[in-house]
């Protein structure tokens, strides 16, 4: 299946290392992150995984449940945290998935229908299994970001595109280019300069198709 934008995301059960999961039941009301490594015991994910471990209070404060996956099983995980935890000093708290099966990999389109793990397998043979998604409380997939295996993610942008997409969930407007919190917003073009100026206040004209706002809160 091919997972796009704005698709209401899989629904599935899955083994964690902190015990079962039903996704959607997991996710409730909130925001959520589903990060995905190709295996456990490796090194650019080990930094990945900590980096998430000491953004826990940013996630908590929006409102947000972070959630990983690695096709390794639920004892490796399990051991692998305690790599991480020592790595990057915070307590990785947020559970892992344990996809051997691959289900979840090949639900989000990370690896192609007729995937399997061989014997002896190496992290090549899962390397797509290095993405990001966010997904709203609407159970639908609001962005997602793949990464080649040579290259950490940056969860500071995850955290800053995580601000833009809820700030403009439901909203008319729009974040622009390398936008951070408290600056200014896109004003959408469903509405005309008298809508926009009545539901924002002022507005400044950049060009007719351009315009911008205050950030609302």
């Amino acid at each position: 299946m091919t997972l796009r934008i704005n698709d209401t995301v899989p629904d599935f059960k899955a083994e964690t290392d902190q015990g079962p999961i039903q996704f959607h039941d997991w996710i409730g009301d909130s925001w959520a992150i589903l990060f995905s490594h190709p295996k456990d015991f490796t090194p650019v994910c080990t930094t990945e995984f900590g980096a998430v471990a000491q953004m826990a209070e940013e996630w908590a404060k929006r409102g947000t449940k972070v959630i990983g996956v690695s096709v390794d099983g639920v004892e490796e995980h399990r051991k692998w945290k305690g790599d991480i935890e020592r790595f990057s000093g915070a307590k990785a708290a947020f559970p892992i998935i344990a996809d051997i099966g691959l289900a979840v990999s090949k639900a989000f389109d990370m690896l192609p229908a007729e995937a399997y793990l061989p014997d002896g397998r190496t992290p090549a043979d899962s390397a797509t299994v290095r993405a990001v998604f966010i997904i709203g409380p609407d159970k639908k997939l609001k962005l997602s970001m793949t990464y080649p295996m040579t290259i950490g993610r940056n969860f500071a942008e995850v955290l800053r595109a995580l601000d833009a997409l809820q700030l403009t969930f439901n909203a008319p407007i729009a974040t622009p280019a390398n936008w951070t919190v408290g600056q200014d917003v896109i004003v959408a073009m469903s509405l005309n300069d008298d809508q926009a100026r009545q539901k924002y206040g002022s507005i400044d004209v950049k060009l007719p198709y351009l315009r911008t706002t205050k950030s609302p809160g």
